[in-house]
């Protein structure tokens, strides 16, 4: 079954170093239409990096 559209959805959030994706989060599609840039800790590295926002699977 196929999800309806929301205004909330949720996004994987993307090391931009090791590409894995490490953290999730929900967005407000109306207050914010361009896509998401966190500096977070990657796990993977052992250092804060820029994680960029990407699609769920």
């Amino acid at each position: 079954m196929a999800s309806k559209k929301t205004v909330v959805e949720l996004v994987a959030l993307q090391c931009t170093e090791c590409k894995r994706k490490n953290y999730t989060t929900h967005k407000n599609r109306r207050n914010t239409q361009e896509k998401l840039e966190f500096n977070k800790y990657c796990p993977f590295d052992r250092k804060h990096t820029l994680h960029k926002e990407t699609k769920v699977k």
